[in-house]
């Protein structure tokens, strides 16, 4: 059986995305199901925005491995088209409708960037240690401006981000750390690409800001281990817990039965995000903290 961390002793780095901080910091439950409990309990129905944003997201990574005279805003289209993922959406005759206008937006966006100005990375992945954690994530796209680096991300979704969306995303932060330190070249912008309004906020950090992420995340991660042991304690070596992967086929359809106070280690953080839990099927509290949600709710209004 794994055993706690002695008094004094080192613990080791704990291995992480800001997804899994994220998910530690939205809803300990739902981080307990989605990384610790084996086997994984199953998920509802695929959500069509996520959908949207996946077929967006993969067209425009596609659009850049292009060669260069293929770089047109109809190339960019067209990828979404090829690739499109029709899963969440209410009939075929909807899921249409939104290729189309995922299409037009992102041959809209396309059109705005220079195809001769090559990206440093295209959904690279970047990574960066500290005494507490080892953070890695992948970014949508790493500019070179001038004599430094700018974060990229893609945004799809029906609200407009705003500036302090890009000054808080603690992802956003970590990534402008990451890719620093892995390209030793400065990075201090992160920008919020919205493909359906076409508008773009940015934030400049400092270091100071920068360094207060980087806080925050080894504070979150800090939170997450020791329930991480706590949990791998009373699991021991036969339920290898905490594994990240597609689940087998076998896979059972509900969660372990988890004793009270294990439970009591990873508690539901209610509220109107619970509508859209991929697990909201295993846990009453959440079910009855917000309203059930059609998987094509999350879609801009037509």
């Amino acid at each position: 059986m794994d055993q706690l961390p002695l008094e004094g002793m080192p613990r080791r780095l704990y291995s992480c995305t800001p997804s899994r901080l994220n998910t530690w910091l939205d809803c300990p439950r739902r981080y307990r199901f989605t990384y610790m409990d084996r086997p994984a309990p199953s998920k509802g129905p695929p959500w069509a925005h996520n959908s949207v944003g996946i077929s967006v997201h993969n067209a425009l990574a596609g659009w850049w491995r292009e060669p260069y005279e293929r770089r047109t805003p109809e190339t960019a289209a067209a990828l979404v088209g090829s690739g499109w993922i029709g899963e969440g959406f209410r009939d075929a005759e909807q899921s249409a409708a939104w290729r189309k206008r995922a299409a037009e937006m992102t041959g809209a966006y396309a059109a705005t960037l220079d195809p001769a100005d090559e990206p440093v990375g295209v959904e690279r992945t970047v990574a960066a240690r500290t005494q507490v954690i080892a953070l890695s994530g992948r970014v949508d796209r790493l500019d070179r401006r001038g004599a430094e680096l700018v974060v990229v991300d893609y945004k799809t979704g029906r609200r407009p981000p705003t500036a302090d969306d890009a000054r808080f995303s603690l992802a956003l932060a970590v990534y402008a750390v990451a890719s620093e330190r892995m390209l030793r070249t400065p990075c201090h912008r992160v920008e919020l690409h919205h493909l359906p309004t076409g508008s773009i906020v940015e934030w400049e950090h400092t270091e100071e800001s920068l360094a207060g992420h980087l806080r925050r995340a080894e504070e979150i991660a800090t939170e997450a281990s020791e329930a991480d042991d706590r949990y791998r304690a009373w699991a021991g070596p036969a339920r290898p817990a905490g594994r990240t992967g597609r689940a087998s086929p076998e896979a059972g359809r509900t969660p372990p039965e988890v004793p009270a106070e294990i439970d009591a280690v990873f508690p539901p953080r209610t509220g109107p995000l619970c509508s859209w839990c991929d697990f909201r099927k295993h846990c009453p509290e959440g079910r009855a903290a917000a309203g059930d949600r059609d998987p094509w709710d999350g879609l801009a209004d037509d």
